[in-house]
């Protein structure tokens, strides 16, 4: 009688240890700028960095949807979206995409954006129409297939990488 009371603690101990490796995060990002083939190539080649990160792009619906074996795989995950200049909204309070903007509170005459997604006409396109719509700005030297260049104006830089958020793309200002 022992015996099958010790198998048995050790089957429940071995089926919970299962469940726990068969546990996985889904991360969905929705509104992602994902005009073209090539958006959705380059998603998939930074998610294909993260080991264990499985990634789905569906560009009609601008979602990308994430499937990590843990909360920080994820994480690194959305890190590595994040670093090859997308963004989008989340869902989840378990991931988040990072501030690492170097945007700061206060009217600027001219900022350096660096790390956004931009290789076709149509990412030029979106990003300049996100920029236009910031109070303040006059100009930009966005041009397709560059993921640097200037905006000019009297503006928020807080509000140029929300706009730029808002409309899929993530980058940095280049101090």
């Amino acid at each position: 009688m022992r015996r099958i009371q010790t198998g048995l603690v050790l089957l429940s101990a071995a089926g919970m240890l299962g469940a726990v490796a068969l546990a996985e995060t889904t991360v969905e990002v929705t509104k992602v700028h994902l005009c073209c083939p090539a958006c959705v190539k380059t998603v998939g080649k930074a998610l294909k960095e993260v080991e264990g990160v499985k990634g789905v792009c569906d560009q009609k619906a601008k979602t990308v949807t994430i499937t990590a074996p843990d909360d920080a795989t994820a994480q690194k995950a959305i890190d590595a979206l994040a670093a090859a200049g997308y963004h989008g909204e989340l869902e989840s309070t378990a991931v988040k995409f990072p501030h690492d903007s170097g945007a700061t509170v206060g009217k600027v005459s001219n900022v350096t954006l660096t790390g956004i997604h931009n290789c076709c006409p149509a990412c030029n396109k979106a990003i300049k129409a996100a920029v236009k719509k910031v109070s303040g700005v006059t100009g930009d030297t966005a041009k397709p297939k560059q993921q640097t260049f200037e905006v000019t104006g009297d503006f928020d830089e807080t509000k140029l990488i929300h706009a730029l958020h808002e409309a899929g793309f993530h980058a940095k200002i280049k101090k």
